[in-house]
């Protein structure tokens, strides 16, 4: 075969073999092709795109303690669904009337809807239905993508998350010890709390120096430092007992903190503090109301033992200034108080740079305790998250999709399932909601809530003429949209 046959020959199967590779690919777009981009385990029945939220439903659960707890469920115009938490003492309706602003939006826009709720949360339970919301928007996201949440805030520091939980009160130091030891050696803890306030010893005589008469609003409104309620020194004495058992109980080895002090001045909470120093604690929590920042400064400058504080703060900047001011020794955001997973996530990633510790509270129901796992295996300087239902029975019950025990030997297993990794057991929840309240139902009744939520002031294009003479007609259809 001669050069020029050869190179003939040659073309052809080229031309052949390339007629074949377009036509499988150009089957391959015809068969397959969608307008989405091809993301690895991404889920095939949704168009992320397209995500719409659609419609926000609740289900209120009795819980033990002063108050139920709410989930929230979006849903959306692809089947995919996303689960979020109202904590506990939070009304539902801080989700509900959310819901005329979040529908019609894509979820997976996490920040941007973030941002434009955000107003409606405030400290302590204020930011529920914003963080409910949040959280179940991350569900949907992990769920679409085919990722847990921590691999969508940068992939995770540990594998199972420590847990550490309040113990039963005693009014008798040795049986409360006794109850701290079954905790370490029965349950696994490998951190313990207790509760240890004036409430323990003031019924007795010379221990605490306070104004006789005071009343329950007093007492549930007015700041610590404004009640003039001080400790003696034998108060602090017989408080020390408790501490001393403890200590001998469960040896100094493992991690002990201590909450509930009592409406106590600024001077017996550093007193306290001295007090305690030969038994290690980890922290003393929410000596002060968190926004005295100066005093809570100055309490950590006096005591040896640490100072935590943070379960009743919004937002990373309010934390950030007791950071900066090194006004504590360790924070403690509750996930559903301090602007969800991504804030809550920001806020250890500020407070690392201020070298301060972060431990988590948490008192609710399974859906914010894996919101609170996913946010903690995903942060550096995570510490323990608090969990207030080891002693309930039918608490793991109520979700489904992860290995039983749910807390096991003191610490939760992250989950690698997408989104949360957890699924609600219908049938548990529905034995356990609050009386006379539905189970998802449709909630048609907050679809119109609405108002001007703009933070600022803008004057709207019909406003003026060039001339800044008044407009005197009704704005149109369209210009009442753009405002």
């Amino acid at each position: 075969m001669d050069n020029r046959r050869a190179h003939a020959v040659g073309r052809r199967k080229f031309l052949k073999s390339s007629a074949g590779l377009v036509g499988g690919t150009l089957f391959t777009l015809r068969g397959y092709a969608d307008p989405e981009p091809r993301v690895q385990n991404v889920n095939t029945n949704s168009s992320p795109s397209k995500l719409r939220i659609t419609d926000l439903r609740i289900a209120t659960i009795r819980k033990p303690g002063p108050s139920p707890c709410t989930i929230v469920r979006l849903e959306t115009n692809q089947g995919v669904y996303g689960l979020g938490e109202v904590r506990d003492m939070a009304s539902p309706t801080y989700a509900l009337f959310l819901k005329s602003r979040v529908i019609g939006e894509n979820p997976l826009n996490i920040t941007l809807l973030f941002e434009k709720i955000k107003q409606f949360g405030g400290d302590s339970r204020q930011a529920g239905g914003v963080v409910a919301i949040e959280e179940a928007c991350w569900d949907i996201a992990g769920k679409v993508y085919g990722v847990p949440i921590y691999q969508m805030l940068g992939g995770k520091f540990r594998d199972k998350i420590r847990i550490y939980a309040d113990t039963e009160e005693s009014n008798d130091p040795r049986e409360y010890a006794r109850r701290l030891k079954a905790r370490k050696d029965e349950m696994g803890l490998t951190w313990l709390k207790m509760d240890l306030g004036i409430n323990l010893i003031e019924d007795q005589p010379n221990t605490v120096t306070r104004p006789s008469g005071q009343t329950s609003w007093e007492h549930y409104n007015l700041p610590h430092p404004f009640m003039a309620n001080e400790v003696t020194d034998k108060g602090i004495e017989l408080l020390v007992t408790y501490v001393a058992a403890a200590r001998e109980a469960v040896g100094m080895e493992i991690p002990l903190s201590m909450d509930h002090l009592g409406h106590l001045g600024v001077n017996s909470i550093i007193r306290l503090g001295r007090a305690y120093e030969p038994y290690n604690l980890s922290w003393m929590e929410d000596v002060i109301p968190w926004q005295y920042t100066e005093l809570l400064k100055h309490i950590t400058n006096e005591s040896p033992t640490p100072i935590l504080t943070g379960e009743d703060i919004y937002l990373k900047e309010n934390f950030e200034k007791l950071c900066e001011a090194h006004a504590v020794s360790k924070i403690h955001p509750d996930i559903s108080t301090s602007g969800g997973i991504l804030e809550t996530h920001r806020i250890g990633d500020m407070a690392m740079e201020y070298g301060v510790p972060m431990a988590m509270h948490y008192a609710g129901l399974p859906i914010g305790a894996f919101a609170s796992v996913h946010c903690a295996a995903a942060t550096e300087n995570f510490l323990a998250c608090e969990n207030h239902s080891l002693d309930v029975p039918w608490w793991q019950q109520l979700v489904e999709g992860v290995e039983k025990p749910i807390i096991d030997r003191g610490f939760i297993k992250v989950p690698d399932k997408p989104g949360l990794g957890v699924t609600l057991n219908d049938d548990a929840m529905r034995s356990h909601l609050v009386p006379d309240t539905g189970y998802f139902e449709p909630t048609p009744q907050w679809d119109k809530e609405h108002s001007i939520d703009r933070l600022w002031s803008m004057a709207p294009s019909w406003g003026a003429r060039k001339d800044r003479s008044l407009v005197t007609t009704a704005p149109t259809a369209q210009e009442t949209a753009v405002c």
